[in-house]
Parts: C-alpha cells; sequence; structure tokens
C-alpha cells in the first residue's frame, strides 16, 4: 500500500480534493482533525500545551480553545514550533495506529496535513500532492468561510510556505483555480497511483522466497 501526503494553503481547497478521493475509495487521515482530538484528549499533550502557553488554551470542559492559540502562535514562530514539537510526534504515533487497521488490499492511502511540506512529513511519504490557488481566490475563500480581515489571512498565509516552494517538493499538482475541472484532475492522479500500487506489490512479490 502506498501512502501519499495532500497539502495547500488555506483556502486552496485541499479538504474538497480528498472528498472527492474519498469518494472513490481512498482512506484520508486527516491530520488538522486528529491533532485537534489529540489536543484535548490526550491528558500529557494537554498538560505539555498549557505549560506552553497557559491555561486559557482550553476552556473548563477540556475543549481547545482555538482562538486563543491562534492569537498566540501566528505571531510568534517560537511558540509556534514548541507547540508543534509537542503535537506532532503525537499525531506521528496516531497516525501509523490507524494505518495498520486499514485493508490490505487498499492501493494507497492519504495523510491530509496543511503544512506537510512544513514539517518534513512529506519525505516520510511515496509521493505527495500539492493542491494550488491562486492567493487572491484563496483569500476571498477564507473571508467567507472564517469572516477574517484581509490583514489576518495575510499574517497567517505568511506563516505557511510559499507555492513555489512547496511544488518542486510535491509529485503530483491540482489546481484549483474555479477554471480547471477537478474531477479529471483527481482521476488521472487516482489511476497513476493505483498503476504504481500495482508495480510496488509486483516488485514486493518477485522478492518473496
Amino acid at each position: 500500500m502506498l501512502s501519499v501526503g495532500i497539502s495547500g494553503g488555506m483556502g486552496s481547497g485541499k479538504s474538497l480534493i480528498c472528498q472527492i478521493f474519498n469518494l472513490l475509495g481512498i482512506p484520508i487521515y486527516n491530520s488538522d482533525y486528529h491533532a485537534k482530538r489529540i489536543m484535548e484528549d490526550d491528558e500529557m499533550v494537554r498538560t505539555e500545551i498549557i505549560r506552553l502557553l497557559g491555561p486559557e488554551s482550553y476552556f473548563a470542559d477540556d475543549i481547545l480553545n482555538k482562538k486563543y492559540i491562534a492569537n498566540k502562535i501566528f505571531n510568534d514562530t517560537i511558540l509556534l514550533t514548541k507547540l508543534n514539537q509537542i503535537v506532532h510526534p503525537a499525531v506521528k504515533r496516531d497516525a501509523e495506529y490507524w494505518k495498520n487497521y486499514l485493508p490490505e488490499n487498499q492501493p494507497y492511502f492519504i495523510r491530509e496535513s496543511a503544512i506537510l511540506f512544513e514539517t518534513g512529513i512529506y519525505k516520510q511519504l511515496d509521493y505527495n500532492i500539492l493542491v494550488t490557488a491562486p492567493e487572491s481566490i484563496r483569500i476571498k475563500r477564507i473571508q467567507k468561510r472564517d469572516g477574517l480581515s484581509s490583514e489576518e489571512i495575510k499574517a497567517r498565509l505568511d506563516q505557511q510556505w510559499t507555492e513555489e516552494k512547496k511544488i518542486p517538493l510535491s509529485d503530483f499538482q491540482i489546481v484549483n483555480d474555479g477554471e480547471l475541472f477537478l474531477l479529471p484532475q483527481v482521476l488521472k492522479i487516482h489511476q497513476i497511483l493505483k498503476k504504481y500500487s500495482l508495480m510496488q506489490a509486483g516488485k514486493q512479490q518477485d522478492i518473496v522466497p
């Protein structure tokens, strides 16, 4: 089974692309979703986050105070790095555990992460997909979705690598600019990955005594 990463900057539409892959029967590990779950459910992780960012990081019922944390880390790269050092190892362990329960006949699975390239996770995967879109379109999408100002969005975008930096590190690119059709792009990559999976299985069979 191949491991495939997928990423894209805020407003690129990577979640929509993942929904299409999921409809094709491909399992998706949503790193952002599971990171939030781990930050709330894992007592050791909660303790470390409170030690780093303060008790305001959580509401009384251990629900993550996302707005407070976002305000703390998006203007402080040192805090952001330290938070990532707490959360990412736990997410990595969780993703490995999740992978062990996938059906063996799956050609590949996808690990979705907004910071796939920034954290170096992409190096651990067989192939990586980057979802791109012009920044002006991404900003409009974020404004509509989150109600943030242009200045707030710019500050958050500046925390992520540019598409120009990530494109050379990716194996496939999906353009979500509102003009190119998404389904043909996804289906093409899907067929290629299924072919690669069969090639990998064939090589594995060749070396079995």
